[in-house]
Parts: C-alpha cells; structure tokens; sequence
C-alpha cells in the first residue's frame, strides 16, 4: 500500500513534499544547532511565596492535579528538576524560595545566571503588586547584568479567580508599573519583559510554558518551516509538534494559535496514555505512548473537524487539525507525514553532531588550560 501511495503521490505532484524538506534542510546553519554548553540551560521560577511557584511545575512536568498542588509545602531552597523529555525538551528548572535575597554577592549571581535560557516570575494575580514588583525589577536587572541573552517572561498566575474585566485590569497595572521601573533604570527598551495570564486550572498554564520553551529552541524557525509546508501540502487546518510527557507544543505552524484547539490536542493526549496505560506492555512509560511507529489515532469531532495524531518518536507526537471532507486521502497525510517525520530527525542529528563537536571543543580547551597552569 505505502508503494502505491508513492507512486500517485508523486505522480500528482501538486501534494507531494518529498522534493520541500532535503531542500529546506540543506540551508540549517550553525545557529539552528543545539546549544553548546555542556550545562543544561536552566529555567529559573522566581517571585514572592505563595505565588504559585512550584504548583506550575509540578502541573506541567510531573502530572500533578491542580488541586494536590493544595497540599505543597512552601519551597525554602532551590529546587532543582532535570527535564530531558526529548531532543528538544533538555533543561533544568530551578525553583526559587519567595524570600531568596538577589541582591547577595556577585559571585552567587553570577553562577546562577550564567546558563540560564529563561527566568520566568511569577505574580498572584490576586495579591498586592507593590512589593513584587520591586522584586521583579531587582530580579530582572541583576540577571540582565550578568547575562544580557535571558528571556524574562511574567506570568500574570491564579487568574482563574478572576472575571476577564479584572484579568486586563491587573496585567495593564503590572505592565505599566513594570515599564515605568524600566525608563526609571533606563532600561526600557532594552529588557524586554513578555506577560502571560496563567492558571493551573486550565490549560493557560501550558500554552505560556509552550511559548518560554519555544524561545529556548535554536531550531525553532526550522521546524516551524517544516510544519508550514506540512500543512501547505495536506490540506490542513493547524498542526502542533507536542511533547507528550508534558503537553508543551514545541513547535507550530505560523497560522494562528486557537486555544480551544490546543485544548483539544491536549486532551486527545491524555486519552491516548489512558488507553496506552492499559493496553501497553509493562514497559511501558506512563510518561509516553507505547513505543510503536505506527501509533496513530484519529478523533472525529462534532463541528466536522477530525483531529489526526501521528507518533515522531517516543516522546514527541505531531497532531494535526484538518476538516473530515479533507481527510478522504488518509494515504497522502500518511506518506507526507514519513516525509517530515524523516527531516525532524535530521534535525534531531544535526543537533546532536554539532552537540558532540562543542562538547569536545570544550574538553579540549579544559585539557590545554589545565597543562599551562
């Protein structure tokens, strides 16, 4: 069936993108490599106890329900997890105490801040702003300072409290007392703070996790590239590339995020480890789907969209949202599908060779310092 496919497939023409991908892929430079650093770059959780710091990561990566978060003991030291989910998903999140002081020597900063990818505050969006704002600002120009290639991202959390009135009223407040400390510093324009509405208890909470891992992702571009030309070419409405231990999305195609729809996606995971959970081999990982290159699944929705999941690899998934008159060739989705499954692991090999190279550069010049000494 996959040489007839292939055969009409290219015959067409017109849906064929065997010939788009090895063309693109011929063009990644040295920046849309992995980053060099033998470290793992880090994502720093900062803001004032109670905040909601260690509930967001024990949502997003240990699958922890929002209502067990109740129960969390306050964090008064930093908490470090190690997140390597997949090729893309390799970092280290560091969860700080509400009281953690900044302003302590250099040293101590400066080995905090030296590989961090992202510092992410968070701000009870139910709370008095006064106080953890002045922290936000300490926080954000003492880690500019030492690395001037942070992302500082400010999550607006526990709005789900909150009417959609009082959601733009607090992050309008944030925002222009964030900015005026700025101009104060005379660093506006030059530290670029993003700002996210979050709650645990919906999926908010993953799609700003989804956009601070997004930035940390030399290969963003690209892969972005190969999801436009994906969805060009098989008629589809919208495709993510999901990591599914967490339900980040790493990397869409440049049409519009609908947030339902990532809902939807969300969930249809969820249902497919259920499923796998029961049905899978004892070795499997509840973490991922049973590991089968041919896991598919496919949920027909009642306004005649149908959502079409395809594995990529253990830990990462590509679900696609097209409309059902357009899922009538299941065969070019699937052969189209092989083609960009195929350029994603060149990607990934990329990747991993330019890794290595840096990797032993480094030891090298370790070595070669250790002999002058």
């Amino acid at each position: 069936m996959a040489d007839v496919y292939k055969g009409d497939l290219r015959n067409s023409g017109e849906f064929d993108i065997s010939s788009s991908f090895p063309n693109y892929l011929s063009t990644l430079s040295q920046e849309d490599t992995f980053n060099n650093d033998i470290n793992r770059t880090r994502i720093l959780l900062a803001g004032f106890r109670k905040a909601g710091k260690s509930s967001i990561q024990k949502v997003v990566f240990h699958k922890m329900s929002a209502n067990e978060t109740l129960y969390l003991e306050p964090t008064n030291k930093i908490i470090k997890s190690d997140i390597s989910t997949s090729s893309f998903m390799q970092f280290q999140i560091w969860d700080f105490p509400g009281d953690f002081d900044w302003t302590q020597d250099q040293t101590t900063n400066e080995s905090i801040f030296k590989n961090t990818g992202a510092l992410i505050y968070v701000i009870d969006a139910q709370d008095e702003f006064g106080d953890t704002l002045l922290k936000l600002h300490t926080t954000v120009t003492k880690a500019f300072e030492i690395n001037p290639k942070i992302v500082f991202e400010v999550f607006i959390h526990k709005v789900d409290g909150l009417s959609d009135e009082q959601k733009m009223d607090a992050q309008r407040e944030i925002q222009q007392q964030a900015n005026e400390d700025l101009m104060e510093s005379k660093l506006d324009g030059i530290i670029n703070l993003s700002y996210h509405l979050t709650s645990i208890y919906d999926h908010s909470i993953f799609e700003a996790f989804s956009k601070v891992v997004q930035k940390l992702i030399p290969q963003l571009a690209t892969l972005e590239n190969l999801l436009d030309i994906l969805i060009s070419n098989s008629r589809m409405e919208k495709a993510y590339l999901v990591d599914v231990a967490s339900k980040i999305y790493i990397a869409s195609d440049t049409t519009y995020v609908d947030m339902q729809q990532y809902e939807l996606c969300s969930d249809m995971i969820d249902v497919i480890i259920d499923v796998s959970c029961i049905y899978g081999t004892k070795d499997d990982s509840k973490e991922s789907f049973t590991h089968d290159p041919e896991t598919q699944s496919v949920i027909r929705l009642n306004n005649g969209n149908v959502l079409y999941l395809k594995e990529v690899n253990k830990y990462l998934a590509l679900i696609c949202l097209l409309r059902e008159d357009k899922f009538d060739k299941h065969g070019l989705i699937d052969y189209n599908f092989q083609i960009f499954k195929k350029a994603i692991t060149e990607v990934f090999e990329v990747g991993k060779a330019d890794k290595f190279k840096g990797q032993k550069l480094k030891t090298q010049q370790t070595q070669t310092q250790g002999g002058k000494k």
